[in-house]
């Protein structure tokens, strides 16, 4: 069976609905090459059809969303093992599918139930109806891995409030849709049980005809009445980022990188998110950290485009060292949970190394067409 599967539901008017379902449970629907290379063109084709009013964008199984990107296919790509250019084309091909969200003029209602971590934030954060449920757990880990948060992170991480997406950033911790939806990271947050009812609302919408047409207007309305339906089951639910905002803002204020991370693990707390949140930065590569923050700044002002023209050429330089590949291999790989970082720790790393990771690899970016 497909890895992606396609369908279009007619509506009791006459329009069509488009649905996406990423089909790969067992592999917690990871984004691989296939898949974004049949997402890409069908996206095209529905942008172009008058048919289509709307896009779902789903997947199989209860427990994830998407939780992430292919890694292990680059880490083999890395290191002998596949094709050499399979990272330039695996980042170039996503990176124009989450930019294609972003500016897709047709709504996109991504159902961000269970894992959402890496590429699924990418697919969720460019969708223009994000929608989390209780299940939510969303994330970019990459600083586990010897990576950086990519995927349009560096827009989306950058307009989060006093450093808070610094903070998740080197921390790679998890968001429930509560603190998602406080952080502006998710538009709705509506009850798993809902599921078919926003399918079968979206298939008995009046949608109208030309100048009538408000299919942002019809969906928003449809998702707000769920939304308001399913408040009780987010009601008793912990909102732990928005009760740390102020701790956050205080530790992010520090000059340099170094004094922050010093600042976030000498917190003496009993806070379990908080906690865990200090272990992975502990625990998390020293080049990442380093490239997380100096990323994260150097794209404040950028536009969408730039960011990930800069990006694409960040992954592919992340590509050519050594540290991204050992992080997988310790996580995913081998699994003993033992990375040999480059550097034992943030102040060690050396800024003209970070430099060259930073430097583009071409005169003109591969994404220099995005517009």
């Amino acid at each position: 069976m497909s890895c992606v599967l396609f369908a279009e539901h007619a509506t009791q008017d006459g329009h069509i609905i488009g649905e996406i379902t990423l089909n790969a449970e067992r592999s917690l629907n990871a984004l691989t090459l296939e898949m974004i290379e049949e997402i890409l063109p069908r996206l095209q084709a529905w942008q172009a059809d008058e048919r289509i009013v709307a896009v779902l964008l789903d997947s199989a199984g209860e427990k994830a969303f998407c939780a992430g990107g292919d890694v292990v296919n680059l880490y083999k790509a890395i290191t002998g093992d596949g094709d050499p250019d399979f990272p330039q084309r695996f980042f170039d091909t996503e990176y124009r599918l989450d930019y294609l969200l972003h500016t897709y003029p047709k709504p996109v209602i991504c159902w961000g139930n269970g894992i959402v971590m890496g590429g699924g934030m990418g697919l969720l954060s460019g969708s223009s109806h994000r929608v989390v449920t209780e299940t939510s757990r969303l994330a970019m880990p990459e600083v586990t891995i010897g990576l950086y948060p990519d995927v349009g992170a560096s827009w989306f991480l950058n307009r989060l409030p006093n450093g808070t997406g610094r903070f998740l950033a080197m921390t790679g911790s998890q968001i429930n849709a509560p603190d998602a939806v406080h952080l502006g990271l998710a538009d709705r947050a509506i009850a798993s049980q809902h599921r078919e009812v926003l399918a079968e609302q979206l298939l008995a919408a009046t949608w109208g005809e030309g100048s009538q047409t408000d299919a942002h207007g019809v969906v928003n309305s449809i998702l707000r009445e769920l939304e308001q339906a399913s408040q009780g089951v987010f009601a008793e639910l912990d909102t732990p980022v928005y009760k740390s905002t102020a701790l956050i803002r205080e530790l992010m204020d520090h000059d340099t990188i170094e004094q922050v991370v010093a600042a976030i693990l000498a917190v003496n707390t009993d806070d379990k998110w908080f906690s865990k949140a200090q272990k992975t930065l502990a625990h998390g590569s020293s080049v990442s950290i380093k490239l997380i923050d100096t990323q994260l700044k150097r794209a404040k002002h950028m536009s969408l485009a730039e960011v990930f023209q800069s990006e694409l050429a960040l992954s592919v330089q992340c590509c050519r060292h050594r540290e991204f590949p050992e992080g997988v291999r310790a996580l995913l790989v081998d699994k003993d949970g033992q990375p040999a970082w480059t550097y034992p720790d943030v102040a060690s790393v050396e800024s003209s190394f970070i430099d060259g990771l930073l430097a583009s690899p071409w005169e003109e970016s591969p994404l220099a067409d995005l517009r």
